[in-house]
Formats: structure tokens, C-alpha cells, sequence
């Protein structure tokens, strides 16, 4: 089946699943593989669930003469194409966001910024890979304005590849730091990856990239396209300035237009590293015409969730949560925005970073040194990573959060300002019940 008539389809249906257990009525059921599962024996069972069709790339699943059975050369590639023919076909206005630390804070930032006056998609959670951000486009309808779309990698050429599914008009990279070493082979790889969503805006009309001025990597691959900028330092060039206030515990910070008068902002967002995201949000709704009052608005009442920059007071000790992710870039700024906390008593709890391939020694070294520096009373570390350290006798090792776990229990903290920060995979976010 071509995808004009797939798409024929989705429209009749227009509800995607990939998942036989979440099967909603008269929905089209993707068969995809994976490491250890062939969707494609799943089709039946979606099917009696009450999906309408099931794309397969599995002859021998097809039931003869059921054609409710859809049979394409590759389920994935054919699932990407039809998102790439839906977003063609509507044409509404995309923003593509990525970088290394930062990009969903960003892009939802971006997409309560740009409510205020439009109806926007964007993307839910963190669904930035090859399956999800088809999935995002195929929710996109007419009554749309505008998408915020994030695109996440690990490897090079995966920007490259959702780039050319998703056919952003505007293009945001948020940083690029030392993370997924492993697959990147070097910060030099995170560049160029990351630098593939430029790549493709160069070739597009009218297409505009909104920048960092002060974020040197980026300036320095972004020859050749018509930037927006933002940043804290002053230049002629920016469209948005904005400078810190504070962030004890709650980012509070300024902003302004070229000539134009100051605007306070009070988030929710804990950590000075927060303000460049802001600033990001601010810079596109202002290019989109939304009122700086709305902007203003919008950021003091956005409310980060899933365990990025997060404050949380427990009944015995307040919380600085930011679990989800880890890596050198994301590690340091947490600790030096901890480091300027005002508290009394400061306990850190640290997961290992993960995926950094031959850098990993040096890296959890660094980290543990700049620990030790910041004068922290208590220092728990999470992950065999640490293991090699070389560290003050005060600071505890734990093998993984389990063992944190039967600690917490014993010794039961009390009183302390914590930082709980460390790869999703460490799952330290499962703390703070404990804590």
C-alpha cells in the first residue's frame, strides 16, 4: 500500500498505536520490532481490541482474506513516512528542538510561552526518538498553529534522520555538552550530530535558527544561517537579553528587547543554568508576537515535573530533584548552582553518569574533586562508576539505589537541603518518598 492511501487511512482513522495492550477503537496498529519483542505477532491481538487496521512487515501474520491487515516492506520506515506525508500535507509550522541538556525544559517552556496565543502540538514527555517523533507528528491536526517538536540523540546521523521526518521551518539547539560519549565517540561527535538540525535548515527557505550569542560551539557551526539571537552578554545582535537575580532556591531573573524596558520574572525552575531556557522561550515568543506580559506569565507559572529541576519539601528535609539525566555538562551546573544555595545543611546524592565511554574515569574524578571543593556536610555516590574515585573519607559509595535506600531507613536524614541528581537509569528519582 502507498502511503497516499495509508494516509487515506490514518485520516479515516486518525489515532496510532503501537502497543497492543493500549488498543483504542478503530486506531491503526504499527507491528514494530524491537530487541526482544516482533510486534508483528501482536497484530491479531490488537486487531480483537478493536483496532481498525494493523501495519505489518510479516507475510506470515497476514490472516488470508482479512484486509484489515496492511503488509509494507518495513514497519518503522513506513510509520516515518507517513508522519513526514501528514506534516507535509498540513503544513503548519514547525519547531525543532534539541541539544544536550535542557531540550524538553526548553520545549515546553517554548510551548506555554507560544499557548498564549496559539494552538500548539508539541511533543509529550521526552517521545524525541525515531518512534516518537513520528507519533508526535501524527497528532497533529488542521486546527494546529504551531508544533513544537523535540528531537533527541545518541549516535551520529540520528538528528539527520529525524530532521528529514519531521521538516522543521525553525530550529533551536539548546547546548551541546560531553554526554553519550559511547555512541558519539567524542564532544566533537555531539557537535556535528547536533548540528545535522542545522544542516538542514540551511537548505530551507526562510527558515530562521534561534541562537545562544554566548554559546561559542553553536556560533561557531552556524555560518550560513539567519539567527535569532538571545544571551546574557550584551551585544547589538540580540533580540532578548536577560541577566540573573537569583535562584535561592527559584530562578528569578530579568529580561529585555533591544531599547526596551526591563521585564521581572519568579519561576518555579530551580538552577541558574534554567535562565538560557527561559531566554530561549522568550526569544520565540517574542518572534511570534506574544505579548511580553503573557511571556512573563507563562514562565512564572510553568511547573517542571518529571523530575527535572524540581523543589520538593518533605516532612523531614527540602529537595532539589533533578534525577532524570546526568552527564559532566548537567552534573557541573547542578553542583555550582547548588554550591550557591543558601542552606544551612547541604547533602548531596549523586547517581553515576552513564555512556561515557573511555572518559568516564576522568569525568566521575572531576565531579568527586569539585565535591570535595564545595564543602557539601554529607556526600552519598550512587553507581560502581565512582568506585575508582579518589575521595574524602566522608563520602559514602553505594553499589545502587537500593542500598541508599536501606541507609535512608536506618539513619533517617533529617533537616538537610538534598540534591538528588544522577542518570535516569540510577533511578534516584524513586527517593523521594524515602527522603
Amino acid at each position: 500500500m502507498d502511503i497516499l492511501r495509508l494516509h487515506e487511512l490514518f485520516l479515516a482513522h486518525p489515532v496510532v498505536t503501537t502497543d497492543s495492550r493500549d488498543c483504542p477503537e478503530g486506531a491503526l496498529f504499527f507491528a514494530l520490532k524491537g530487541e526482544t519483542f516482533d510486534g508483528n505477532a501482536y497484530a491479531a491481538k490488537a486487531l480483537a481490541a478493536g483496532c481498525s487496521y494493523a501495519v505489518v512487515d510479516e507475510a506470515d501474520y497476514v490472516v488470508e482474506g482479512d484486509d484489515r491487515y496492511i503488509l509494507v516492506d518495513d514497519v518503522l520506515k513506513t510509520l516515518q513516512q507517513l508522519a513526514n506525508y501528514h506534516r507535509c500535507q498540513l503544513g503548519t509550522r514547525i519547531i525543532g528542538v534539541t541539544g544536550t541538556n535542557g531540550k524538553t525544559t526548553t520545549k515546553e517552556l517554548i510551548s506555554t510561552v507560544l499557548m498564549k496565543k496559539y494552538e500548539v502540538l508539541y511533543t509529550q514527555g521526552n517521545f524525541n526518538n525515531h518512534i516518537g517523533v513520528p507519533k508526535t507528528l501524527l497528532r497533529l491536526h488542521d486546527g494546529h498553529d504551531i508544533a513544537v517538536v523535540e528531537m533527541g540523540a545518541n549516535h551520529p546521523g540520528e538528528i539527520k534522520t529525524l530532521v528529514n521526518i519531521v521538516e522543521p521551518d525553525y530550529g533551536i539547539i539548546t547546548n551541546v555538552g560531553k554526554a553519550h560519549l559511547l555512541g558519539f565517540g567524542s564532544f566533537e561527535g555531539v557537535i556535528r550530530t547536533k548540528g545535522e538540525l542545522y544542516d538542514f535548515l540551511r537548505g530551507r527557505e526562510g527558515a530562521k535558527v534561534f541562537i545562544n550569542n554566548d554559546n561559542e560551539h553553536l556560533m561557531g557551526i552556524s555560518d550560513g544561517l539567519q539567527l535569532v539571537r538571545y544571551g546574557q552578554h550584551p551585544s547589538e545582535e540580540l533580540l532578548i537579553e536577560g541577566r540573573l537575580i537569583d535562584c535561592d532556591p527559584f530562578l528569578h531573573f530579568e529580561w529585555k528587547e533591544k531599547d526596551g524596558e526591563w521585564h521581572e520574572v519568579h519561576t518555579r525552575l530551580i538552577g541558574g543554568y534554567n535562565l538560557d531556557n527561559c531566554l530561549a522561550a522568550i526569544t520565540i515568543g517574542r518572534y511570534f508576537d506574544v505579548s511580553p506580559d503573557d511571556i512573563c506569565h507563562a514562565i512564572a507559572s510553568y511547573q517542571p515535573s518529571n523530575n527535572r529541576s524540581q523543589f520538593m519539601q518533605t516532612d523531614h528535609n527540602q529537595l532539589v530533584v533533578d534525577a532524570y539525566n546526568a552527564n559532566p555538562t548537567s552534573m557541573r551546573a547542578a553542583l555550582e548552582n547548588f554550591r550557591m544555595m543558601r542552606a544551612e545543611r547541604k547533602f548531596v546524592i549523586l547517581g553515576a553518569m552513564r555512556e561515557l565511554g573511555e572518559v568516564s574515569n576522568e569525568e566521575h574524578q572531576k565531579c568527586v574533586d569539585f565535591i570535595a571543593e564545595s564543602g557539601f556536610e554529607k556526600v552519598w555516590l550512587v553507581g560502581e562508576e565512582f568506585a575508582p574515585t579518589h575521595h574524602p573519607d566522608y563520602f559514602r559509595l553505594f553499589d545502587n539505589v537500593e542500598e541508599v535506600k536501606a541507609c535512608i531507613a536506618e539513619e533517617h536524614p533529617e533537616g538537610y537541603t538534598i540534591l538528588v541528581k544522577g542518570s535516569n537509569s540510577t533511578r534516584l528519582f524513586s527517593l523521594t518518598a524515602d527522603l
